[in-house]
């Protein structure tokens, strides 16, 4: 150990102070436990300032002139453009102008002690923070160190990738200037929902994805569906595209896009939305025999495989399960109490579903894309559950045809709903909705596959009516036939 290096000791070191970060030591601090977290950017992480928070802040307003032009009467009252200063200066104030000491407080009041600087792992139970003034502060975990560093935006090895200087998420999102011609290449949730918000704040968007449809983590009629919905908006959507080179001679000038089938697309920027990596490439991993910058296997608790005794924890982006910070606060919720019961010296029972088992990360996993229209799932979707074995029936509804809240909500409304049974249990295995307002029955569909409530069960879960909601009576009477 040099002169310029300090020690501190804890139960808990934290790497990262994202959501999962602070929901781990949240969990740690209210078992006792005495917690550091360590952050090297902005306490509250991606989501916070680059991703879920600017990106619904910036996609409500479109959502919501969308919605309003498909109501008879509201219509007229919708003159025109979306005011691109309005909505920035509202993502804006959700992000608190990329402030984070209201976050930082918030870690201070649960009694955790934030540090400042990057944490690399130095062994066992041991981080090295080097701090903004090159200072080497050494913390060591009595009883575990979390690893919570999220992921960044994978971008492509393509010819004049450099010159053409691409956005990512984050310029997409903490941007100020609308660009006349924007691509987005990629069809998942962020391209889709970046093509919507971009298209909605005034620019010309291509929407470039690889696949041959939109959304394939999902059932494809979603895909389907909000294609058909960003080019009734203006976008132009081109599936089974595969971008092979950029070009940007001039720097301030425009950007060409080629394509495998020859064709040019020019653009003023160009995002790129293809998938994330782990931030895993500097921070330590060799230090305890682990390769650098791979995602990182875990168990059911979310400790670390491959590391003796058990005491290193990785969850969110890292561990790959689910990259959705819903799901790794939910991991970090039980990570937490994992910790705290092993410090108590209570056992933990693997074997059962109990408090200590990730279990929703494979079976039960909710996802929102706010489009127009919007798009909600939960759990597998119907050829999912066929490879994984299930004996299953297949439900669907179209909502605006047999849903009067929804022809309420919307006049012309078009939507779907689908429900995938297992047969042989009776419950359901996934469920999606894809409409205008259908995000909020996403947490009732979620509640049903998590909990494995049984169509019979359900059939005495009334809807009021009229609502959305409804759709469930729909499906169960379709399901009944």
């Amino acid at each position: 150990m040099t002169s310029a290096e300090e020690t501190q000791e804890f139960d808990v070191v934290v790497i990262g102070a994202g959501p999962i970060g602070q929901t781990l030591a949240d969990r740690a601090r209210a078992g006792g436990l005495t917690v550091a977290v360590v952050e090297r950017e902005l306490v509250g992480g991606e989501c916070s300032y680059w991703a879920c928070i600017p990106s619904k802040a910036m996609l409500r307003p479109v959502v919501a002139i969308a919605e309003a032009t498909e109501v008879d009467g509201a219509r007229e009252a919708v003159t025109g453009s979306i005011d691109a200063k309005g909505v920035f200066g509202r993502r804006d104030r959700y992000v608190t102008g990329w402030d984070d000491s209201g976050q930082a407080d918030w870690v201070g009041s649960i009694g955790a002690t934030l540090i400042r600087g990057h944490g690399r792992l130095d062994g066992p139970r041991r981080v090295a923070v080097t701090t903004a003034d090159d200072r080497v502060l050494v913390l060591t975990a009595r009883q575990a160190v979390a690893i919570c560093t999220g992921s960044i935006a994978a971008a492509p090895d393509l010819p004049g990738i450099a010159e053409a200087r691409p956005w990512t998420n984050r310029h997409a999102t903490d941007s100020s200037v609308v660009p006349g011609r924007l691509v987005v290449v990629g069809g998942g949730p962020v391209g889709v929902e970046m093509a919507t918000a971009w298209n909605g704040l005034g620019a010309e968007v291509t929407l470039i994805a690889r696949e041959h449809g939109l959304l394939t983590q999902m059932e494809p009629f979603a895909g389907e569906l909000v294609a058909e919905g960003l080019t009734v908006a203006g976008v132009t959507v081109r599936t089974a595209s595969i971008v092979e080179s950029l070009r940007r001679p001039v720097e301030a000038g425009p950007v060409t896009v080629a394509l495998d089938n020859g064709d040019r697309v020019e653009a003023d920027e160009v995002l790129f939305a293809i998938g994330r990596i782990p931030l895993t490439g500097d921070i330590g991993l060799e230090t305890v025999g682990l390769p650098s910058g791979t995602w990182l296997e875990v168990d059911d608790t979310c400790r670390v495989r491959g590391v003796d005794d058990g005491w290193l924890y990785a969850l969110g982006d890292v561990n790959h399960r689910a990259l959705l910070t819903h799901q790794g606060k939910y991991q970090a919720r039980i990570a937490g109490q994992a910790i705290v019961d092993q410090a108590a010296d209570r056992p933990l029972d693997l074997a059962s579903w109990g408090p200590h088992v990730t279990s929703a990360d494979a079976a039960a996993v909710p996802q929102v894309v706010f489009t127009t229209p919007e798009a909600a799932s939960v759990g597998r979707t119907a050829a999912r559950a066929e490879v994984d074995g299930f004996r299953t029936r297949v439900v669907d509804v179209e909502i605006g045809d047999v849903v009067v809240g929804a022809k309420l909500y919307a006049d012309g409304y078009r939507g779907r709903a689908r429900m995938v049974v297992d047969e042989d249990t009776r419950t359901l295995l996934g469920v999606t909705f894809v409409g205008p307002g259908v995000t909020e029955l996403l947490h009732s569909a979620t509640v049903a596959v998590a909990a494995q409530v049984s169509i019979d069960r359900l059939w005495h879960a009334v809807p009021s009516f009229p609502t959305i909601s409804e759709v469930w009576l729909r499906l169960l009477e379709a399901y009944r036939g």
